[in-house]
């Protein structure tokens, strides 16, 4: 029994997710003494060997505002390791001295609401370009979109994220008890419709901004988690701004805390924490 409860947890597909923030004590660090400079490497040993892991990312940030002073993301497949992991990366710097202030588990995932291949060849393909079923004409767009699909599912399920310095992170809701705002009332048709317009918005910030909606339901509190990654903060302010005159985010959408973090290596993180 004990061994069968050690075994590998993973999902039928995607990875686990774990955003953590933290506040530095610095109280505890200084009673650490002489051996901060132990705990310095076995935090640096911990993020390497954890990067190290098979299909496993660890971002790690200084968190600007007094919300949190470090952060951490980490998508890995099983969820034994991203207990450990998480565990041991929140003691490595000793008793006490890293504080959390917020934390978040949720699952990577694909959207229930992508454009079936029949809708785009209905849609699409007759609809718009006038292809004829059999063509050269039309096998050659239907290649090209199951290869598009194939790319943007596995973005969303096995993401690979950019070394991009900035880090955005919230949870958000869907409404389900304010009169005429309960998205899960919805027919499916009519939440396809909304997300598609939903989706165009996003769409827009590609190349500027990289977005992973990560699933929480059951899991967490929210039952979704955004991460935007940039290379600018004002595109990050930019499409959730833009994003909030939209009809899903204005009728439906519930968020949490918004945290903002600086994507850096972890000698410079220890070195802004004050450690």
């Amino acid at each position: 029994m004990s061994d069968s409860l050690l075994a590998p947890v993973r999902p039928a597909e995607g990875w686990h997710v774990v955003h953590a923030y933290y506040r530095f004590d610095h109280a505890s660090w200084n009673k650490l003494g002489a051996q901060q400079g132990w705990h310095r490497d076995e935090f640096m040993q911990a993020v390497e060997e954890i990067r190290a892991a098979p299909d496993t990312q660890l971002l790690l940030f200084s968190v600007l505002t007094p919300k949190a002073d470090l952060g951490f993301m980490l998508l890995t497949p099983d969820l034994q390791d991203a207990d450990r992991f998480t565990k041991r990366l929140g003691r490595a710097l000793g008793p006490g001295v890293l504080v959390p202030t917020a934390h978040f588990l949720s699952l990577t995932e694909g959207s229930e609401y992508m454009l079936g291949e029949g809708e785009y060849i209905a849609e699409t393909l007759k609809g718009e370009k006038k292809l004829t079923e059999g063509t050269p004409e039309f096998d050659a767009a239907l290649a090209e979109y199951r290869d598009h699909m194939a790319k943007y599912r596995r973005r969303r399920v096995y993401p690979e994220l950019p070394p991009w310095p900035v880090v955005c992170f919230y949870p958000m809701a869907k409404r389900r008890g304010a009169p005429g705002q309960n998205w899960y009332a919805l027919p499916f048709e009519e939440r396809k419709r909304l997300m598609s317009g939903h989706a165009r918005v996003g769409r827009r910030w590609t190349g500027k901004i990289l977005q992973l909606i990560t699933g929480s339901t059951g899991l967490d509190e929210w039952e979704w988690g955004v991460t935007l990654l940039a290379k600018d903060p004002a595109d990050v302010k930019g499409i959730v701004y833009e994003m909030r005159f939209d009809e899903v985010s204005a009728q439906y959408a519930e968020f949490g805390d918004f945290l903002i973090g600086l994507q850096l290596p972890p000698a410079e993180i220890l070195a802004r924490v004050g450690a």
